[in-house]
């Protein structure tokens, strides 16, 4: 196996900074590297220093090179600085580049008391970037990829192709963008361009970082990064068929298509293995699931729910923030909850606190559960009980529920598009193939017939034991999903 010097780049990794609205950013930026760590890979992370990183709990060091730099970008010099920790658990270096003006703040893209992006966030992840080359420069190591992942690092392609071209410390370096959410772009007004060392021609109308009139970090990081990851080969294949939802990026998509690629991220069984949970009441394994009833009943007194073993449990997966989402569920709701069946709707997003779902837990007492922010321990539980988990889209699914229940037996009900059409496949009771069940339309209608087909499908004992015996056994770990890496690695390095 062929051995890559890989600088991984991310706005945010596990456990250091995490949010919602990324998609999985955060594990996948922790989970990857160990994975390719394990695998003899010679990787290093980069991520700014955010205030709320405590260099105390952490381990923070200083490194002695990295100290009072004088970064450039544009008109303006700022003063860097630069620590280093190891991934928990793992041997996997981390650099967290400090910029205090900008990066010391409670948010980590949008100011928590009123609710909005920080209004200089084109200079901020401008000068991360930046800060990022000169870095490797200042550590005396080259690195063969220097992996990208969403808009926030999206300039380093672009950087290394125009203030950095001519640069021979970067002669064999080649950048891997992979990009979790498209409809995340880091747009911004073209005026900030020059001060964040975009020249004007690059912002014209048609140009390379313009689009809609605006600066756009993710069309840049596109159109020069070497290769392309959007993280599901299903979606990939949409966006190239048929350039639908590419959010304005489908002409951009078309001119790469020969470079992208859809891997899925993996899987952490490490945190998500139910024979080792200590957050259950009862760990199991395929062999002893009625161990799970023990979970039900421990899950039925701390939401208070009616404990019953007999009734099915549904877990739905919902991010609050997603209007769309939100709205499939509270439609879909009130026709299964009419039947002898309780649910529990767990947010796994930012909070947000919805009156529709409020009243809806009020007119089905003892059978429905609210989580208005999201809580690890219920999160287990409810994997660790649940019969069914209905995932109404990508986004809600978070950091890869879809995966995690499947390995803990509560079988997924999912919208077949993105990740999800990926790894979710229809079972069929006729050749006992399939992990889980899928609906085409995200419509409540549509989606009820889905959830009421699985728990039908669940009074066959037989059946049920299979369909959740293929689910267990299904694999999705991080170390399948690096070796794909390494291959794009090697694309990389041919360009």
């Amino acid at each position: 196996m062929k051995s890559f010097k890989v600088c991984y780049v991310s706005s945010e990794i596990t456990p250091f900074a995490k949010t919602s609205i990324a998609n999985g950013l955060a594990a996948t930026s922790s989970a990857l590297p160990t994975a390719l760590k394990e695998m003899e890979q010679d990787i290093r992370l980069m991520m700014p220093k955010y205030k709320s990183i405590n260099d105390r709990k952490y381990v923070l060091r200083e490194v002695i090179r990295l100290r009072e730099v004088n970064i450039q970008l544009g008109d303006a010099t700022r003063v860097g600085n630069g620590k280093t920790a190891f991934l928990p658990n793992s041997k996997v270096h981390v650099y967290f580049l400090s910029v205090p003006e900008l990066f010391d703040r409670k948010g980590f893209y949008v100011d928590p008391q009123s609710g909005e992006p920080y209004e200089d966030n084109a200079e901020r992840f401008g000068f991360f970037c930046k800060s990022v080359l000169e870095t490797l420069k200042l550590l005396y190591w080259q690195p063969d990829i220097i992996h990208c992942a969403d808009w926030s690092t999206a300039l380093i392609p672009f950087y290394l192709k125009t203030l950095y071209k001519d640069d021979e410390f970067f002669e064999n370096t080649r950048t891997v963008l992979t990009v979790h959410n498209l409809s995340q772009q880091g747009v911004f007004d073209k005026k900030i361009a020059k001060t964040i060392g975009i020249d004007s021609e690059h912002v014209k109308s048609g140009a390379a970082l313009e689009l809609e009139g605006k600066l756009n970090f993710l069309k840049g990081g596109l159109l020069f990064s070497d290769i392309i990851n959007l993280t599901s080969s299903s979606l990939t294949t949409n966006l190239l068929a048929n350039g639908d939802p590419a959010f304005g990026m489908a002409e951009v998509l078309k001119k790469r298509k020969k470079d992208i690629f859809g891997i899925a991220s993996g899987a952490d069984y490490a945190t998500w293995n139910p024979l080792e949970d200590k957050l259950l009441t009862a760990q199991f394994d395929a062999k002893t699931l009625a161990k799970r009833l023990e979970n039900k009943s421990t899950l039925a007194t701390e939401l208070r729910l009616n404990d019953d073993s007999k009734i099915p449990l549904v877990g739905v997966m919902l991010n609050f923030q997603i209007a769309d989402d939100v709205r499939l569920v509270q439609e879909t709701l009130p026709g299964l909850l009419k039947d002898d069946v309780q649910a529990v709707v767990l947010n796994t997003g930012e909070f947000r606190s919805i009156t529709e779902l409020k009243d809806l837990q009020k007119q089905f007492p003892g059978k429905l559960a609210l989580r208005e922010r999201m809580d690890k321990r219920i999160a287990h539980l409810l994997l660790g009980s649940a019969d069914i988990t209905f995932i109404p889209s990508e986004i809600s699914a978070g950091e890869q529920f879809h995966l995690n229940s499947m390995r803990y037996g509560a079988i997924p009900v999912v919208q077949h598009s993105g990740s999800l059409a990926d790894t979710i496949h229809q079972f069929s009771i006729e050749n006992g193939k399939g992990n889980g069940f899928c609906f085409d339309s995200p419509t409540a209608e549509i989606a009820l017939e889905a959830i009421q087909n699985a728990l039908q499908i669940r009074d066959s004992a037989k059946a049920w034991a299979r369909v959740q015996r293929n689910a267990m056994k299904t694999d999705f770990s991080w170390e399948t999903t690096a070796k794909d890496y390494l291959k794009l690695y090697e694309k990389a390095q041919k360009k």
